[in-house]
Formats: C-alpha cells, sequence, structure tokens
C-alpha cells in the first residue's frame, strides 16, 4: 500500500520568519505494533541526533504524526532538513509552503486565479455567457456576490423569465441573475398551502435558508473584497466562473422538502430556457429508487440529451460504503475534500497547559477562566454514561453543567459535536469541548464556544479534570479552562483530503458505474449567505457563512464546467465528464497520495473520490476524451433489466432493448468497474481526440492486484483524418479466491497530456448463497 498522509501544521506560536522553515518529515507507514507514544518519542530522538539536543528538538518539532503514518512537522534550517532527508526510515523531507491571506481560498486553492496570464479562469472569459441553473433554496438577489459589473448583455439564446412574487420583482435580475423562477405547487399539493406565518418563508425565488444563495455564489458570484464570516475566512469571495450567469430555480422550501413534481418542472423549465449547466445540490438517501422512478435521473437524462451538463452532489452519509446518491452515468456526481485552511482557537488549563482545538466560534469569551466539568460526571438521573459521555440530548444535569464548560467525547451512537453543543445550550452551559477523531469539518456554534480536539487532546484534557478531584476535596479548586479567540490559519494543513461525511462508492444501484466522479472542495467553505435566515439569537445578520457537505462541492464543479463550456461550447456532458475525471489528481500538493478522512484514516481510493480531485487547469486541455451520447444512455438501462415500456416513458423515445450482457462495462465512461471478474475479461473504450491532430498516445498501466491487465493496442496514433479510436483491456484474475475491490489505473501519455483512468476489479470465483 502506498504511504498514508495526514496532518495538521499547528504555527500559532510561530512568527512569520519561523514559517518559511518548517519541513515535514514523512517516514511512511506507522508499525502497527508499536505505541503511538513509542512513534513520537523515536521522532524526538531523531531530530535531538540531528539538532544537537532534546531541548533543541522539543523547540523546533511543531507536531508529531504517529496514527495512520509516521512522521513530524518541525523548524528546520535547509541543512537540517537535507540532513534528515538522508536518515534512515525517511521516505522524504518537504519544505511547508507558506501562502498569503488574500482570497476566501478554494478557487485560489484550486489555482483558478485572476492574476494568472494564463490558465482556464483566463482562457474561458471568466465564464463569460455560461449560463449556471440552480435547483435550490433560491437566492438573496441583494448580495455584492451577484452583481453584475462589467458584465456584458444576456446572451440572446436564453429563453427564462424573472418572475415576480413576495419580496421579489423584477429589478432584482440583472446580467447575473438573469432569470429567476419558483416551484410550490408540488409541496403544496403533498403538505397544503404554505403557511408563511408560521414559518419564514418566501413565496417567491428570494431565498429564505441561505443555502441556495451559498452554491450560487460559489459557482458564479462576483468578486466581493473582505468577505468574511464574523472576522473568519477573511479575504476576496467569489464563484469559480465569476461572469457567468445564473438561472435560479427554487424547488426547495424553509421546512427542508423538495418535492419531485416541482424538482421535475425545474429539469423542464430549465432544459427549455437554454442553460448549460445545472448544479443540483440535493438528492434521495439509499436506498435508492430504480433510475427509471428516479425524478432526479429522470431530469438529468433529459437534460443531458439536450447537451446540458448536469452536476449533482454525492450526498453526506460517509464515510460508509454504497451510499452515494446521484449516481446515474449520465450525472456528474460530485464527492468533498478539504482545502489547506482551518480555524483554530487555544485553550488553556488551570494548571496553565495550552492545546489547540478547531472552532467556527468567533463571539466574545469571557475574561476569566471558567469551570471545566467531565460530561459524565455530571450524567441526569435517567441517562447511562455512555449518553451522557458524549452529551446526547437529555443526558446531562442542567443544574450541574449551569454555568461551566463540558468536556464531551464522541460515541459510536453519538458523533456530533451540533449536539453536544445544543445539549449543553439548553441546560445553561457555558461552552464545550468535544473530542472526536481527527476531521477537518467544523460544527457551527454561535451562542457558546465549541472546540473540536482530537481524543489524545481530549483525554489530556480529561487526565486534568481527574487529577483536580482530590485537590478539590481539599482545597476547593476546581478545574478551569479558558479559550482564545479563533485564528484563520492558512496554508498549513495537507489537502485536499476526501472529507469523512463524503458519501463512498460503489452503487448500490449499478456498482459497475464508478461513483462519486469527481471531488471538490466541500468543507468549510465561505460563500453568501441570506441575512435573513436566523442563525443565531446571538448574533446578527450575516452576508456570508462557512458551511459544509458535498452541497459546497458540487458548485465547484458547477463553476469549471461553466468555464469550459466557455471554451468549449460544443463539448457534449460526456465530454465534459471526461475531461475532469481524466485529469483529475490523486496526489495532494506535496506530492503525497491523496488519504481519506476515516476512523482510522487510509488512503483514498476511485470509491471515495472517483478520478480524484478536480485540477480545473488542466480539464481545460485533456488532450482525449472518452465521449458518448443518449443511445448509449439508452443500452445501460436496457442492460438494468428495465423494461422497454419503462425505458421509452423515461427516454422519450421507442427502446427496444437486445440482451448484451457487457453492455454495461462497455459503456464509454472515463473509468472501468468490474464487480465480478471471473477468469477473464476483455472491455472496450474509445477515445476522442481533443489535442494536436499529430499525437501519439501510448499507454501506461498501474495494474489492481490480483489481477493482470494488457491494453491492445497500447500505441494510439491520431491524424488529420483519424480522431476516435478504440482499444481494448483484457483482464485476467491471478485469485482463485473471492477478492476484494482492488485499484489502479490506465494513463494515455503524449509527452504533454496525462489522460487517467481509474481501473476498479473485485475477483469472483462463484455466486455466494445463503441458506435458509
Amino acid at each position: 500500500m502506498a504511504p498514508l498522509l495526514v496532518f495538521f501544521v499547528l504555527l500559532l506560536q510561530l512568527g512569520p520568519s519561523s514559517c518559511g522553515n518548517v519541513h515535514i518529515v514523512y517516514m511512511g507507514e506507522r508499525n502497527p505494533e508499536l505505541h503511538p507514544a513509542v512513534v513520537r518519542d523515536s521522532h524526538h530522538g531523531m531530530l535531538a541526533a540531528v539538532l544537537g539536543s532534546e531541548k533543541a528538538a522539543k523547540d523546533a518539532i511543531l507536531y508529531s504524526y504517529k496514527h495512520g503514518f509516521s512522521g513530524f512537522a518541525a523548524v528546520l534550517t535547509d541543512r537540517q532538513a537535507a540532513r534528515l532527508a538522508d536518515w534512515p526510515g525517511v521516505v522524504r523531507v518537504v519544505r511547508n509552503r507558506v501562502l498569503d491571506l488574500h482570497t476566501t481560498r478554494t478557487w485560489d486553492f484550486m489555482r483558478v486565479t485572476p492574476s494568472r496570464s494564463s490558465g482556464i479562469l483566463s482562457e474561458s472569459r471568466f465564464g463569460e455567457d455560461s449560463i449556471i441553473g440552480v435547483l435550490d433554496t433560491g437566492i438573496w438577489p441583494e448580495s455584492a456576490s451577484f452583481r453584475d459589473e462589467g458584465i456584458g448583455e444576456i446572451p440572446r439564446r436564453w429563453k427564462g423569465q424573472c418572475l415576480t412574487g413576495d419580496g421579489f420583482n423584477a429589478s432584482n435580475c440583472n446580467r447575473k441573475i438573469i432569470g429567476a423562477k419558483w416551484y410550490v405547487k408540488g409541496y403544496e399539493a403533498e403538505y397544503g398551502k404554505m403557511n408563511t406565518t408560521d414559518i419564514y418563508e418566501f413565496m417567491s425565488a428570494r431565498d429564505a435558508v441561505g443555502h441556495g444563495t451559498h452554491t450560487a455564489s460559489t459557482a458564479a458570484g462576483a468578486p466581493v473584497t473582505n468577505a468574511n464570516f464574523r472576522g473568519l475566512a477573511s479575504g476576496v469571495a467569489r464563484g469559480g466562473a465569476p461572469r457567468a450567469r445564473l438561472a435560479v430555480y427554487k424547488v426547495c422550501w424553509a421546512t427542508g422538502d423538495c418535492t419531485s413534481a416541482d424538482i421535475l418542472a425545474a429539469f423542464d423549465d430549465a432544459i427549455h430556457d437554454s442553460v448549460d449547466v445545472l448544479s443540483v445540490s440535493l438528492g434521495q438517501a439509499p436506498p435508492l429508487p430504480a433510475y427509471v422512478d428516479d425524478v432526479l435521473s429522470i431530469g438529468s437524462f433529459h437534460a443531458v440529451a439536450k447537451g446540458i451538463v448536469v452536476v449533482c452532489s454525492a450526498g453526506n452519509s460517509g464515510p460508509y460504503s454504497e451510499t452515494v446518491i446521484n449516481s446515474a452515468p449520465w450525472i456528474v456526481t460530485v464527492a468533498a475534500g478539504t482545502i489547506d485552511r482551518t480555524f483554530f482557537a487555544k485553550i488553556t488549563l488551570g494548571n496553565n497547559s495550552t492545546y489547540v482545538g478547531q472552532t467556527l466560534y468567533s463571539g466574545k469569551h469571557p475574561s476569566k477562566s471558567m469551570r471545566l466539568v467531565y460530561a459524565e460526571d455530571i450524567a441526569s438521573n435517567n441517562a447511562d454514561d455512555t449518553d451522557a459521555r458524549s452529551c446526547t440530548a437529555g443526558s446531562l444535569n442542567s443544574t450541574l453543567v449551569k454555568g461551566n464548560v463540558v468536556l464531551c467525547f464522541q460515541t459510536r451512537a453519538q458523533r456530533s459535536p451540533s449536539v453536544a453543543v445544543e445539549t449543553v445550550k439548553k441546560a445553561r452551559g457555558a461552552g464545550v469541548i468535544f473530542a472526536q477523531f481527527l476531521t477537518k469539518d467544523i460544527a457551527s456554534s454561535f451562542d457558546i464556544p465549541s472546540v473540536q480536539v482530537d481524543y489524545q487532546v481530549g483525554s489530556a484534557i480529561l487526565t486534568y479534570t481527574t487529577s483536580m478531584r482530590h485537590i478539590k476535596t481539599v482545597l476547593d479548586i476546581n478545574p478551569t479552562v479558558q479559550f482564545g479567540s479563533a485564528k484563520t490559519i492558512l496554508g498549513e494543513l495537507i489537502g485536499p483530503e476526501v472529507a469523512y461525511f463524503s458519501s463512498r462508492g460503489p452503487s448500490s444501484l449499478s456498482p459497475s458505474i464508478l461513483k462519486p466522479d469527481i471531488a471538490a472542495p466541500g468543507v468549510n467553505i465561505l460563500a453568501a449567505w441570506t441575512p435573513a435566515a436566523a442563525i443565531s439569537s446571538a448574533i446578527g445578520p450575516v452576508n456570508f457563512k462557512i458551511d459544509s457537505g458535498t452541497s459546497m462541492s458540487c458548485p465547484h464543479i458547477s463553476g469549471v464546467v461553466a468555464l469550459l463550456k466557455s471554451m468549449h461550447p460544443n463539448w457534449s456532458p460526456a465530454a465534459v465528464k471526461s475531461a475532469l475525471v481524466t485529469t483529475a489528481n490523486v496526489h495532494d500538493e506535496y506530492g503525497f497520495e491523496i488519504v481519506s478522512e476515516a476512523a482510522p484514516y487510509s488512503q483514498a481510493n476511485p470509491f471515495d473520490y472517483g478520478g480524484g480531485h478536480v485540477d480545473p487547469n488542466k480539464a481545460a486541455h485533456p488532450g482525449l476524451v472518452y465521449d458518448m451520447g443518449p443511445s448509449d444512455y439508452v443500452r445501460f438501462l436496457c442492460s438494468m433489466g428495465y423494461n422497454n415500456s419503462a425505458i421509452s416513458s423515461m427516454t422519450q423515445q421507442h427502446a427496444t432493448c437486445q440482451h448484451t450482457p457487457k453492455s454495461q462495462l462497455n459503456l464509454n465512461l472515463p473509468s472501468i468497474t468490474i464487480p465480478e471478474l471471473r477468469g477473464k475479461l476483455t472491455v472496450s473504450r474509445t477515445v476522442t481526440n481533443v489535442g494536436p491532430a499529430g499525437s501519439n498516445y501510448r499507454a501506461r498501466v498501474e495494474t489492481p492486484p490480483g489481477v493482470d491487465v494488457t491494453v491492445s493496442p497500447s500505441l494510439l496514433t491520431f491524424n488529420s483524418t483519424v480522431s476516435r479510436l478504440t482499444f481494448k483491456v483484457t483482464f485476467q484474475a491471478k485469485l482463485k479466491v473471492q477478492g476484494r475491490y482492488t485499484f489502479g489505473s490506465l494513463t494515455w501519455e503524449d509527452g504533454t497530456h496525462t489522460v487517467r483512468i481509474p481501473l476498479v476489479v473485485r475477483t469472483m470465483i462463484s455466486k455466494f448463497y445463503v441458506n435458509a
């Protein structure tokens, strides 16, 4: 297995001059037989040998990585780093990258920057004239993100409307928001007339929730200087395609409901209106309905048949396998990844020990220390210890919580910091420290401080509270804690990583179709918000908010697609998806293989991120694409076993299915997934040259373990008359036992372009049956 890597580099106590000298010493996988403390001590010993003393080593080291892998970050001179690079057991030493804090980060993180003289942003003219349709909760048109300065006239092909309604009139549309519609008939048919007296909502395209405003501005927001969320993530906020147009289709309401009838109506209108991209951050959790019964599959099929790229979120049910949603092969399904930014606060205990945790709380802190209590020690009479330990709702004694900071620990049954915060807040507690597995996703807390730490830090804090019990008895001194103010930390985390919550493959509906397709930033994303949405009684309206989810990663890809459509207006949706998938990164910024947040961390694979993490600039010039059209998708539906009438009803074209056993495997996707390999199997793919006419591509295979793979032909030669070529890939199982999924890749290279597709194979020897 390739090395695993995940780390935080904590620079809260370092000045700017120190930052440039931070190096990361990576030592590969940790020996599972060694206790983490032993690994940590070995890091200190190695560093002391190089620096000359244990004190120098202690002063230099920033973080010891000792769980999923072995390594550390330390302040080193180049000479010291070079010495460590030659040390036995050291895989690699890399210098820490320090970036200027000048943007809200995600687009700069992906190198989509206005300052580049070349690249997808400038080549696409910032997405000029691409139209992004957003199916969501509406939009807040007064947001600075939706200004239309510098944008040309509305494209002539646009056929949509700006519908007026409650708090929304024709003047709310402009050259940025060129259309706005809202759909409530399906909702009211299901639940009765919308009661805007009891529910804060607008009977119009105006967003009362914030979600739609957030996603729309992520995809196509205009640049806004000094954007921040209560002082955090301050910088310039902008969408991926800042000159693209927005068409708003409000299908979801403040109750959280979005009905199939309304969604399908929105798809129908969007097709008519001539959008180029549809951004759909919604879906249905497993079990998944058949494609012929699923409104998102049906609506998106029609959109794709008309040349519209449909981008959907993968779901937030990770890290469990087979939880990915929106898995139709014509959809671009997006997983969520992290970036290199987080928000830290210092925790100071009464014994002057200090720790660092993650927080989004930016309110006021008491000037004096607060009493610290362990949740299990203050359980309510009817709660068991496990519920109390995790601060499950109703598990704590309100009298003992009042005015105190509560230390809670994540459990299998209760893993949400938000639940703990709500529990403590209702009991009138003063704050929460939530110990959990390592993740960069930070829960929002606005009324009371909430700081997330890993189990190691949580255990150290618990040791402190326990040690104070005897002292309290004798001297009446309680354990105390004080929180520092939240700080934005930029460029000091390795990214991307696949977010813990991001839903994983394989698809439970069609396992031979690799899902998700691609990953994009979806953790702690700052974007425009609805000031009318009540975030908390403790704070006033906000114009920008930090949020996480595949709902946030989806519009990142929608923005990239808008840029691609501006550059390549004649590319099909399949060609666009291929460009995204085949150029994606499977390595982080430091060249290490991307890891997946889970418990424990592990090397990411195609079921986590599809082709990898999006690289917009490479996607602009992919070299080759795996293209296909509606007829290919009809053959796929036939292979699913649906009858002719069901397929004809869905596709609105006559379908006569013929039995083709390998039709799913031969679907011309930018991936090959074989969920049941028995012996030997050959599949085919066709590539279209979209680069220079006289190109020669040679195949390179990273073979999945347990399988032999051959490609024929292994050399593809294109010229002015030959732009499409077909090749075959033969898989031969080497295992004679029931296997697990293994992963590899097939890459075509011409010296300029690298066109990579994932290979996913599971060997099988027989059908397994369970006897009754």
